[in-house]
């Protein structure tokens, strides 16, 4: 989902930019293709760099990345493969890097996604939100809220090779669809709705669609079942587990805290059609923890940990950061 905050009294220019932001013709602004990018190491406290816990997950370091590109920003999802990393923005924007134990990116590339929903011109229809890969052949699929879309693409991210729009998403909000996308072991492919809840369910649910194989090849119809986050909070995204359960990112928007997420630990394994599910807190990230809007959460195994990282979207605000955070679960 896109935060945007609301201006009173602004000059005519300013007012055709936010009504073309509301309208979901805001332009888009890609990145250049020559890529820098910093990053500079985050604790998890800010101000006590002692802490190394958080509910579950024990912290093992954190970045925050810059860059001067004005394309740079809006960070919605996010793979990790080794030291190989894939991000993608709600701009439709593609950030690629390898990064070691120095915490230094390197073989950085800044591009677009090569296909997707609507024209590249807008923002809005290229609102990439959600992000799963296959293992064995390395492919991705991402989720486009503003559409309620799924593209394939190949490994390299060098062109699109599948496209969805499964009739179940159709009515799903255009800024509350496929915020979160899984690719179970079996094939199976999941997708969670921000705000999208089942038709006539109830407030607080929040409707996954469960595929029973690749949703961009065929038609397959999925399964219908619910989540319940916690009161006040929206997923906004998910990570599968090696013993397929699942990881669920779970955001809060405050005036008194700003953005604070949640992590839970959901088992959807043998859920059955209709089936309501609800999770276990795992780490609660209020403050004095760094807490901006998480929307990315991925899981790998490293050694014999299980690491998690996510990465967080600045919303294209000064105020904001992206963060790209690693943890170890302890679970």
């Amino acid at each position: 989902m896109r935060f945007r905050p609301r201006f009173l009294a602004l000059p005519p220019l300013a007012l055709s930019i936010l009504f073309l932001s509301a309208s979901g013709r805001e332009l888009r602004t890609p990145l250049r293709g020559d890529p820098v990018m910093q990053a500079v190491r985050v604790p998890l406290v800010p101000g006590d760099p002692t802490r190394k816990t958080v509910g579950r997950l024990r912290y093992l370091g954190g970045i925050r990345l810059t860059s001067p590109d004005l394309g740079f920003s809006g960070f919605s999802a996010l793979s990790v493969t080794g030291d190989r990393f894939t991000l993608v923005s709600d701009r439709g924007n593609l950030v690629q890097f390898r990064m070691g134990a120095d915490w230094h990116p390197t073989e950085m590339r800044f591009a677009d996604l090569p296909a997707g929903p609507g024209s590249s011109a807008f923002k809005g229809d290229r609102d990439a939100e959600s992000l799963t890969r296959d293992p064995v052949t390395g492919q991705f699929w991402v989720g486009f809220e503003s559409r309620n879309t799924i593209f394939r693409y190949d490994s390299a991210f060098r062109k699109g090779l599948g496209q969805a729009t499964p009739q179940a998403m159709k009515r799903w909000p255009r800024n509350g669809g496929a915020e979160s996308m899984a690719r179970l072991a079996d094939g199976r492919v999941l997708v969670l709705g921000e705000t999208a809840r089942r038709r006539h369910g109830p407030v607080a649910e929040r409707e996954i669609l469960l595929f029973p194989s690749d949703p961009t090849i065929g038609n397959p119809q999925p399964v219908h079942l619910a989540y319940v986050p916690p009161v006040g909070y929206d997923p906004s995204d998910v990570a599968l587990l090696p013993d397929g359960r699942l990881l669920v990112l779970v955001r809060r928007f405050a005036i008194s805290s700003l953005f604070t997420v949640k992590i839970e630990l959901v088992d959807i394994r043998g859920a059955k059609a209709g089936q309501v599910l609800r999770g276990i807190e795992i780490a609660d990230f209020s403050p004095p923890f760094q807490h901006d809007n998480f929307e990315g959460l991925t899981v790998q195994r490293e050694g014999d940990s299980l690491v998690l990282w996510m990465i967080s979207d600045d919303n294209e605000q000064w105020w904001q950061q992206t963060l790209l955070l690693k943890f170890r679960l302890d679970l």
